[in-house]
């Protein structure tokens, strides 16, 4: 038993990669205005409830929620949440169960690859629906430096846990309201190009990871 002990303690992961890498500064990282978006700051943010918003709080590090509007008067909500430690007790919170808590019902959710000029984004879309709106929402999960996709996100931190490191991650949502599908999701589209054409090398890396 003290052999197991000795070893479980030895191969637990302790260094946070975060500890070695530039600190993430979401605030500043996203440009407020990019290609024909515009950050609109009329429009408030979806409430979240207290239980949630204390769950969250222990998970990330940090949290931006932004609404933007073009020239055609669409409105797109940006959301990006970083964790800097992504361990065994901690893990991305995905948008169809936080959209679920708060009352929506979830009636599609399948995967879909978005292609930048930079990566390939290995997305998932949910459409949420309550008695007020109907959001499709696209989102994909960055963990260490590979977008991972819903069933890998263990296996990816079990490689990093493999070298004893802790891995930093990212959650990125984009949602709109409409009930047009393919109109919405062509839309958010648009506006993730726009958003990484505009952000600098090391930002982009940040939000849609290294070409596996």
């Amino acid at each position: 038993m003290l052999v197991a002990v000795t070893l479980a303690y030895a191969l637990t992961p302790r260094e946070k990669i975060a500890d070695h890498e530039p600190k993430v500064d979401l605030e500043t990282m996203i440009p407020k205005q990019f290609g024909d978006w515009k950050m609109d700051t009329s429009t408030v943010p979806q409430q979240i409830s207290p239980e949630i918003r204390a769950k969250l709080a222990d998970i990330y590090s940090q949290t931006l929620s932004r609404s933007y509007e073009n020239s055609e008067h669409q409105l797109i909500m940006l959301s990006i949440a970083y964790g800097s430690d992504q361990g065994n007790l901690k893990s991305l919170h995905r948008p169809e169960i936080c959209y679920a808590s708060q009352g929506f019902e979830i009636l599609k959710k399948d995967t879909h690859q978005i292609e930048t000029k930079f990566n390939t984004i290995a997305a998932t879309r949910v459409l949420a629906k309550n008695e007020n709106n109907t959001e499709p929402i696209t989102y994909w999960m960055v963990i260490g430096d590979k977008i991972t996709h819903n069933a890998y996100w263990r296996l990816e931190r079990l490689r990093y846990g493999i070298t004893r490191k802790i891995p930093d991650g990212l959650l990125i949502r984009v949602s709109s309201h409409g009930n047009n599908e393919r109109i919405e999701y062509e839309m958010q589209e648009n506006f993730i190009n726009n958003l990484l054409l505009s952000v600098s090398e090391e930002t982009r890396v940040r939000l849609i990871g290294t070409p596996k």
